[in-house]
């Protein structure tokens, strides 16, 4: 470690166990999902050590180093000072709490690579999963998700409330369905909302019609809304690019609200690429 400079980043180190992370990380293998889910939740919880490629811990022109892999970058970093050093890295590093690390690299779809020094190359966390520890692990599913069109019977009362009601609901544009399968977890109904506005008027208008929706469920099926605008939801993404509105208002014969400032006639938004694939990588 020679020349080697570092120290806390911005946020400061994070409380708990200082070699959590690292027993959790040895117990990682492939299919052992309950395993990866607890490195994720020790992540939420730990710190790690990132090696900047440019600038000091803190400074506006720090960059952290980057490394592709199958296609998709990760942003390489250790457990602990003793890992740091094995890494041989010579350059400056920037202690930082797993939260902060994952909210500020998953805007911008970059992975965290786990000491990549160590045997077997380390274990990679891809963006999708570090989105997970930003926003909190129990408010997301756990992939890898198997996403399908849902094949459910007894849903047309649900799916007929929604399409005969949505017209008189502005700011629903469109509606779309998945049916998901996380890797850990129970399945549900996904409902895609495309809305106009999304002001706290408008969300409330579309919560009351999804309950009254909800309703006319079959009994025990989970639903769960996924905004269609969320550029880093992969049921969105693969609801974009895979499923077709089961509801859109621009296919819907009048009457529906004309002058109230929801625009009509546009283009139909082009299908965008969805889940990154592939999606788990380092495992």
């Amino acid at each position: 470690m020679t020349g080697a400079t570092g120290g806390p980043g911005p946020w400061g180190p994070a409380p708990g166990d200082p070699g959590a992370l690292e027993r959790a990380l040895q117990q990682v293998a492939p299919e052992r999902w309950e395993a990866y889910e607890h490195l994720l939740r020790t992540l939420a919880e730990g710190r790690v050590w990132m090696l900047l490629w440019h600038g000091s811990p803190g400074s506006p022109d720090a960059q952290y180093g980057n490394m592709e892999i199958g296609g998709l970058g990760y942003a390489p970093a250790a457990t602990s000072p003793e890992q740091l050093a094995a890494s041989g890295w010579s350059r400056a590093h920037e202690v930082i709490s797993g939260r902060e690390i994952a909210a500020t690299l998953h805007r911008t779809r970059w992975g965290l690579w786990l000491n990549p020094h160590a045997p077997g190359g380390g274990v990679g966390v891809p963006w999708a999963d570090l989105r997970r520890v930003a926003a909190g692990l129990d408010r997301l599913p756990a992939g890898p998700l198997q996403l399908s069109e849902p094949q459910l019977p007894g849903t047309e009362p649900f799916f007929g409330l929604l399409q005969h009601q949505a017209p008189s609901v502005r700011p629903v544009r469109a509606l779309r369905r998945a049916w998901v399968r996380p890797v850990l977890g129970d399945p549900y109904l996904a409902i895609g909302l495309e809305l106009y506005d999304t002001s706290p008027p408008a969300v409330e208008a579309v919560r009351a019609l999804m309950q009254r929706a909800i309703a006319q469920a079959p009994a025990g099926l989970a639903v769960s809304t996924v905004a269609m605008s969320d550029d880093y939801d992969p049921v969105a993404l693969w609801m974009r690019a895979n499923a077709r509105p089961f509801y859109h208002r621009e296919a819907t014969p009048a009457p529906y609200p004309t002058g109230y400032g929801y625009p009509h006639g546009q283009p139909q938004p082009q299908p965008q690429p969805g889940w990154p694939a592939p999606p788990w990588l380092g495992r």
